[in-house]
């Protein structure tokens, strides 16, 4: 299965669930901004969660089906059309060869990812096929998609992906009527649930509350490393200087000004700013689908109710991966 870029969009790149095992040597995570959605496009035509997938930033993108194609898409940034017709998300979709796939602009969100059967044809670097643009590698040739740019997949496709295919393929866009209740999965969007961090106690209690209760919106400058914050500022309680230590995706970081900083997929390692929360996993997705100018609350959680969380939304995905095998079993 191929498929030829048109055209690129903003800023379109290949990911998965990014890599994990060499934080010790300074190699950020990287992966999907919003994993949830990657993963629910992934569970949709029978791959593993972890398959690369294109993750497109925002719309204005265009691509090509050069062979006939399975396709699977998620995610709140864009809405794909073909001949001026709505494809479906969140459920396999055949698509002929020849057919070209425009995304529009879908004001929920900021991104949306694209999967096919057993993922895109890329090179695994470090453990993932996630790209680091940073650092020129990972992904297709370590860099943003581009036009003429040909992708296909790994062509050693499930058992679910060939009978979704064998029951969908035709000489014209086929689906299944049943989809993915992908909102089900999310979490109340008014607010992003956090854990106090380590240096949680070195502000003072007006910065806590106001940390706990104002909005704060989503500055223009934000990036795949991390969304600067504008709102109020946070004031230190005790002044002290903080050695670089340990922070990963979802960390909250306030500057020496007072800002607030999250902290996301292709973030450093480690950082000298005092971390005042650590948003919880499960909300982490919603950040990934944050767009400049959006507005955000933060509510406080237990550990224990994070960890909770992530294990009831793991189980839910359990079940939902065993019901789309059994419906093509």
């Amino acid at each position: 299965m191929q498929i030829s870029v048109i055209k690129p969009g903003i800023l379109s790149t290949v990911q998965d669930l990014g890599r994990y095992n060499y934080l010790s040597q300074a190699v950020p995570v990287s992966g999907a901004m919003d994993t949830l959605s990657a993963r629910i496009a992934n569970i949709a035509i029978g791959n593993h969660e972890n398959a690369a997938v294109i993750e497109f930033t925002y719309a204005d993108a265009v691509f090509k089906a050069e062979t006939d194609i399975l396709i699977a898409y998620a995610g709140d940034g864009a809405i794909f059309q073909a001949d001026h017709q709505n494809i479906l998300s969140e459920r396999p979709v055949f698509i002929p060869a020849g057919t070209i796939i425009s995304l529009i602009k879908n004001p929920k969100g900021s991104r949306t990812y694209l999967a096919v059967p057993d993922g895109w044809d890329v090179s695994e670097i470090l453990g993932s096929r996630s790209t680091y643009l940073t650092a020129y590698f990972g992904g297709f040739k370590g860099r943003q998609l581009q036009a003429g740019d040909i992708l296909s997949n790994r062509n050693q496709s499930t058992e679910t992906a060939k009978n979704i295919l064998n029951k969908l393929q035709g000489d014209s866009i086929n689906y299944p009527k049943w989809s993915i209740a992908r909102q089900l999965f999310l979490p109340d969007k008014r607010s992003i649930r956090v854990v106090p961090a380590k240096e949680f106690v070195w502000f003072d209690g007006r910065s806590i509350v106001d940390f706990l209760s104002l909005p704060y919106q989503l500055s223009l400058r934000s990036n795949r490393m991390g969304y600067h914050l504008e709102g109020a500022v946070i004031n230190p309680l005790v002044k002290k200087q903080l050695l670089s230590t340990a922070v990963t995706p979802g960390t909250i970081q306030v500057t020496g000004s007072g800002s607030i900083i999250i902290l996301m997929a292709d973030c450093q390692t480690t950082g000298g700013y005092p971390r005042i929360a650590q948003v919880a996993a499960v909300d982490l997705p919603l950040c990934g689908q944050l767009s400049p100018g959006d507005t955000v609350y933060f509510k406080e959680i237990s550990r224990q109710e994070a960890e909770i969380l992530y294990f009831e939304r793991e189980q839910q995905l359990q079940k939902l991966t065993a019901a789309v095998r059994y419906k093509f079993c």
